[in-house]
């Protein structure tokens, strides 16, 4: 287990938290840039000190302000894969993955870089210079080097960051192959929801120095707490005035006209969340139906990713729409187009709180 507790001043704001996660798990910590993710694996490792603070790893305590404990960086068996990597210009390939080790003579440390960058297929790469690898290639050096010293735990800044699209996937299949064959804990930040959820067991939502959220990426999308974390997960948030409704539900007078039913119970300023793709568009004005919301819009954009195209809407707020190629081409949707957004009162969520 990995334990990080942390009180430090960050700029404007406190960065107070408590993370721990298990051998075996991944916990990944996404949010904003300037959220303080990176600062808590900077603490972890060993190379920022904050006011207060703790961690511990296994039996092993690494930082106790208490008590006055804190072992240096190469003190603490932590691997720490660097969002740019790091990798050591001046030093080859094996170089940059055998400089961390420190036991064992210089034929054994060779050999053990060498397995390494077998294992991560960069073996015919061992005398090449860093300058002179893609992006991948350098992603797979910085992991050798992360694993040399057989790690305690693993520490990931941002690791596909620098990635282009194209070697994203690839990356990130063999990163997941990597954390489901290490039996340490894993703490990986990001400011990407889909690849925390990608590559996290369990995702905690930064926001302004604290986890505001924690769960799985499923259980955050379907019960988000606030309009930043509804946001921050990808769904469409829009602000309004709750009031009671039917049968429990609630109604919410949309800031910008229109009013939509909530399943979820809310009174007051709220926001409410719903995702792109459980918003349909129809031609007209769809039947009457008090399980459904309707919102007059324009089509202000059309872009086909993959399979799917997302519509960007103007309504009295902003709205997006994820629909099939199929039901463009069949309602031959364009910009400039007049729509009605339809989508069910029980995808409707109510959560605390303008998004920010």
């Amino acid at each position: 287990m990995l334990r990080v507790e942390a009180r430090t001043q960050l700029g404007a704001f406190s960065l107070e938290l408590a993370v721990e996660v298990a051998a075996g798990r991944c916990l990944a910590l996404a949010g904003p840039s300037g959220a303080g993710k990176t600062t808590v694996l900077r603490i972890a490792a060993g190379l920022v000190q904050p006011d207060r603070g703790l961690v511990r790893c296994g039996e092993d305590t690494w930082l106790d302000t208490e008590r006055g404990v804190h072992l240096l960086p190469e003190q603490r068996r932590c691997g720490y894969v660097f969002q740019d990597y790091a990798l050591w210009p001046h030093l080859r390939v094996r170089q940059n993955v055998a400089y961390p080790m420190r036991e064992g003579s210089r034929r054994e440390r060779r050999a053990r870089a060498d397995e390494l960058l077998k294992r991560f297929g960069v073996r015919a790469l061992a005398e090449a210079r860093p300058g002179t690898l893609s992006g991948g290639e350098r992603q797979r050096v910085a992991l050798a080097r992360a694993l040399a010293r057989r790690p305690a735990a693993l520490l990931l800044d941002e690791p596909l960051s620098a990635l282009d699209a194209r070697s994203r996937a690839s990356a990130t299949r063999e990163l997941t192959s990597v954390m489901r064959d290490l039996e340490v804990p894993v703490l990986l930040v990001t400011h990407d929801f889909a690849e925390a959820a990608q590559l996290g067991d369990e995702v905690g939502i930064v926001d302004g120095g604290a986890v505001v959220q924690q769960g799985s990426a499923p259980e955050l999308a379907a019960r988000p707490r606030s309009a930043f974390v509804a946001d921050f997960t990808g769904a469409v948030v829009l602000t309004g005035t709750a009031r009671p409704g039917p049968d429990g539900s609630s109604l919410v007078d949309l800031d910008g006209g229109g009013t939509v039913t909530s399943t979820d119970r809310g009174e007051g300023r709220v926001a409410v969340s719903v995702y792109p793709w459980e918003i349909a568009v129809a031609r007209g004005a769809p039947a009457e139906d008090s399980t459904r919301n309707r919102i007059s819009a324009q089509v202000l954009s059309v872009t086909t990713i993959g399979g799917r195209v997302r519509l960007g809407l103007a309504a009295g707020q902003p709205l997006q729409a994820e629909v099939t190629t199929a039901a463009v081409r069949e309602l031959d949707l364009r910009a400039g187009e007049q729509v009605t957004a339809v989508w069910k009162a029980a995808a409707t969520r109510i959560v605390d709180g303008p998004a920010t």
